[in-house]
């Protein structure tokens, strides 16, 4: 393809490179022959012939002919064939001005749709069919993979994990909203190697190893071969962790993330509570709190009390042996309640500094949305939501907020505590 969009022969083409940074230039990080020569008949559009999926490459040594199907120019269907090619010779190169018109329309159109389509076109992975325990879960093939859009980012998944919101969706939470959309695929997060991507990725390049996670209501999961991401999801995997730890980070992290950094805007020489800091999300909100400067006081069972102060907490609670508003001591300016049942949030709230930041990660929309519809259950869910505003506003000055991270990955993996983080592993031959 031309820089004005016209199409010529092509001799050696390495698919798994970004074809184009822009509509001018093409890049790749490895040797690579590009020809350009006469602009063919609109008719007859010449691409490479075969395929070799174990190099992730596309060869031809010889100009192929293929047929054009003008209700989809997509497809095409060779009429030579290979041993016939490979006893000629190619061409001499020659160029000419190129031919504007229907022809530049044809190839712009396959320009712009992305090369990175026809890469990987189905591949593995595991649908929800139905709502259910474990067994209802499908390892299938041949799942669609679908085009990327130009920001979007299709990632060879090496390794992914299971969160609670998986295991939740599974059962029926959401069911009013994701029950239409069946079958889905599971996986918030994700870690592997950036097999293609859109035509305005640039931070990323095939090849790169990255990590990253999905927003909490995507439909087209991480449980399979390939995973389609945006750019802004995903973020540069440091050599010095493997996919599955990872894997681990992303959805976990994030949501601590946006809790003390978006919403609490935690700072040097505050004092964090994290309400059953056991958990990933916990876990991750303790290690970015201690990062941040924090003075951290968490809840957790009595197996995990060790681990919470190699972590860097000022105190660890055990909330089955010990009373936990006698235990601790002093007011709080964020409590970060990660269980979200009655009891921890009355307790989160007594230990708010006037005006802190209350956070939980259990909220009534959803299950509310569930039991009584779309249209009844959301305005109920809201109606709690601003009951609750009102009355913590006036009782000890917080209000209520309602939103998902958009936030580019940010973790400080050099200091990250993974090994608690991985709990059992499963391979998917």
């Amino acid at each position: 393809v031309s820089r004005t969009g016209c199409l010529g022969w092509v001799t050696r083409f390495p698919v798994t490179r970004r074809y184009l940074a822009d509509a001018n230039k093409y890049t790749s990080s490895t040797s690579h022959s590009f020809f350009f020569l006469r602009p063919l008949p609109v008719q007859h559009l010449h691409f490479p012939l075969s395929s070799n999926p174990s190099k992730n490459q596309i060869t031809a040594s010889l100009p192929i002919d293929f047929s054009c199907n003008w209700e989809n120019p997509h497809r095409f269907s060779s009429n030579r064939s290979s041993q016939a090619l490979a006893n000629q010779r190619p061409p001499r190169m020659r160029f000419s001005r190129p031919h504007f018109g229907a022809r530049k329309a044809v190839a712009c159109r396959l320009w712009n749709s992305g090369f990175t389509r026809h890469i990987v076109t189905s591949c593995r992975a595991v649908l929800l069919p139905r709502f259910g325990g474990p067994e209802v879960l499908e390892l299938r093939d041949g799942v669609d993979v679908p085009p990327l859009k130009p920001n979007e980012v299709l990632v060879r998944v090496r390794a992914a994990s299971v969160n609670p919101l998986d295991t939740r969706m599974r059962a029926g939470y959401g069911r009013s909203v994701f029950e239409p959309l069946l079958p889905l695929i599971l996986g918030r997060d994700v870690s592997g190697e950036v097999a293609a991507v859109g035509t305005s990725v640039h931070s990323l390049n095939v090849g790169q190893e990255v990590f990253g996670a999905l927003h909490p209501t995507a439909v087209r999961g991480t449980y399979t071969d390939y995973a389609v991401l945006s750019e802004e999801e995903l973020a540069a995997k440091p050599a010095s962790i493997t996919h599955v730890e990872a894997s681990a980070i992303p959805f976990a992290a994030l949501t601590a993330w946006r809790a003390l950094k978006s919403t609490a805007r935690i700072a040097e020489g505050q004092r964090l509570l994290v309400i059953g800091g056991g958990g990933a999300v916990g876990f991750a909100a303790i290690q970015l709190g201690v990062a941040a400067g924090c003075y951290v006081t968490t809840t957790c069972g009595g197996n995990s009390v060790a681990r919470m102060l190699e972590s860097g907490v000022e105190q660890a609670v055990d909330y089955t042996a010990e009373d936990i508003e006698v235990a601790i001591k002093g007011k709080f300016d964020a409590v970060l309640d990660t269980i979200g049942v009655p009891e921890t949030e009355r307790t989160g709230i007594n230990f708010l500094k006037r005006g802190g930041h209350y956070m939980t990660l259990q909220g009534e929309a959803a299950s509310l949305t569930d039991r009584y519809g779309l249209l009844v259950g959301l305005p109920i869910a809201t109606s709690i939501l601003l009951k609750k505003q009102i009355q913590y506003r006036y009782s000890h000055g917080i209000g209520g907020e309602i939103s998902f991270s958009t936030s580019s990955l940010f973790i400080p993996t050099s200091n990250f505590h993974l090994n608690h983080l991985i709990t059992v592993l499963i391979i998917l031959a």
